[in-house]
């Protein structure tokens, strides 16, 4: 929650005055004053300790009138330590409370509200597109279990000091057992026309080059490097498999959605994306700088099928060929295109973590714990802008590149626009190609690759 400070609780210039004196009991010391007076005004010293904290312009007698309704200390020493102890603490005292406040001859400070996420930092956000695409497919609760026991090495792996290799071990264990013991009932749980397809994938998983088997001699070897790639080897091929457990949506879409396109499962969109100014990008490694480049979407209609297939359609309709781009600090967007459009303008569609279907016209609340399946804080999240009547709705058209950086992000490493937009898919090929968009620059072309199979269009009669 973000809590805005007014700095009217602390516009007025402060006096503080103290002084400390004996109590009545006998004492071999004289008395002793100490007066903090932050602006030159020293009122008389009264016989007893107090702390005077008063507006700049009150005079002596507004002191003495008022003294009774302000804040008093009372201190007694008795002794030297314990005058000494008190003579501390007070100072103590007396910094911390001075030290935010403006002293003489400070303006008012001027502070914005916060605006932060109070959501803890520990929560286990998926932070790159191919992560968060793998926790999407709705697969065989096994297989999900050995994704799971497998991702959580990656987190193992960010440790710096000593790596907890006897646990990483551990966790490949469980997944080889789960998938030599459920192995029926993965492989089952395939169509039957994709099951061949499967077992190759299944048998490269177990004993592949970078399968499990694998894997584990990588961790007993103790060798990070060799640990991070039979890992992500053995992710992909699970990836694989589960997407051929889910050939299409595992829910039923709201009847009065029915009517717009939508997306069964996943697509591939590329985009050509070419320099306004007639400048170029960037060359690749020992390659000739481009006139052109290239960018490749993953699209995912099992978390917004609507919003998948609404994209995919204005694809296949070249709605984006010769669209400009706009470039700011946090994104790319598309022109709104609302004149040469024929795109859909669908509900607000986002599927919250864990859930078994997506919400529609309603934002989570991410300061609650709420998360999307597809979180908008990725670097290359795509999404679909607001509607411009209703943000209850997406745009018919325009759809934009995230550009997350987590210094602009907030406690949990979360972006402030978390939860609000439909969020469909992620570049996943020339990411590196979105830092080097301007304002200007054009799509070229832009093409469904793969999916065009699983779009399924309304019937206009």
């Amino acid at each position: 929650m973000a809590f805005p400070l007014s700095s009217a609780i602390i516009s007025h210039k402060l006096s503080f005055n103290v002084s400390i004196a004996p109590s009545t009991r006998r004492s071999s010391l004289k008395p002793t004053h100490f007066i903090f007076c932050f602006n030159g005004k020293d009122p008389e010293i009264s016989g007893r300790c107090r702390v005077h904290c008063l507006p700049k312009n009150n005079h002596l007698k507004e002191l003495k009138d008022q003294h009774g309704t302000l804040t008093n200390s009372y201190i007694s020493t008795r002794g030297h330590t314990n005058k000494l102890q008190s003579l501390i603490a007070v100072i103590l005292v007396f910094v911390q409370i001075s030290s935010p406040l403006p002293l003489v001859g400070w303006d008012v400070l001027p502070i914005s509200p916060a605006n932060a996420v109070l959501y803890s930092p520990d929560t286990k956000v998926p932070r790159t597109g191919e992560l968060a695409l793998r926790r999407a497919i709705p697969a065989n609760t096994n297989m999900k279990t050995i994704q799971d026991s497998l991702e959580e090495i990656l987190y193992l792996l960010r440790i710096p000091q000593r790596k907890p290799y006897g646990t990483m071990e551990g966790n490949v264990k469980k997944a080889l057992k789960i998938a030599t013991d459920e192995k029926d009932s993965i492989l089952a749980s395939i169509p039957a026309d994709l099951r061949e397809n499967g077992s190759t994938l299944y048998a490269s998983l177990i004993d592949g080059k970078n399968g499990l088997q694998a894997l584990l001699a990588c961790i007993k070897d103790k060798d990070p490097d060799k640990v991070s790639v039979g890992l992500a080897s053995s992710l992909d091929t699970i990836a694989e498999l589960e997407l051929l457990q889910a050939p299409g949506l595992s829910f039923l879409l709201p009847e009065q959605y029915k009517r717009y396109p939508r997306l069964t499962g996943r697509g591939i969109v590329e985009l050509t994306i070419e320099k306004g100014d007639g400048s170029t990008f960037s060359p690749e490694a020992g390659g000739e700088p481009r006139k052109t480049a290239k960018i490749q979407v993953i699209i995912d209609g099992y978390s917004a099928p609507l919003t998948a297939g609404n994209f995919a359609k204005l694809v296949i309709d070249e709605a984006y060929n010769g669209a400009k781009l706009r470039s700011t600090d946090q994104a790319v967007l598309s022109d709104n295109g609302l004149d040469k459009s024929n795109g859909y303008s669908v509900p607000l569609e986002i599927k919250p973590s864990g859930q078994f279907e997506p919400l529609y016209r309603t934002k989570l609340d991410v300061q609650d714990g709420e998360l999307p399946t597809l979180p908008l804080s990725v670097y290359g999240a795509v999404a679909m802008a607001h509607s411009e009547v209703n943000e209850e709705y997406s745009s018919p058209y325009q759809f934009f590149f995230y550009l997350y950086d987590k210094r602009n992000a907030g406690l949990g490493g979360l972006s402030f626009d978390e939860g609000e937009f439909s969020v469909f898919g992620y570049a996943t090929t020339g990411r590196d190609i979105l830092s080097q968009i301007k304002t200007g620059d054009v799509i070229q072309s832009a093409k469904l690759i793969d999916g065009q199979d699983r779009l399924v269009l309304p019937d206009d009669k």
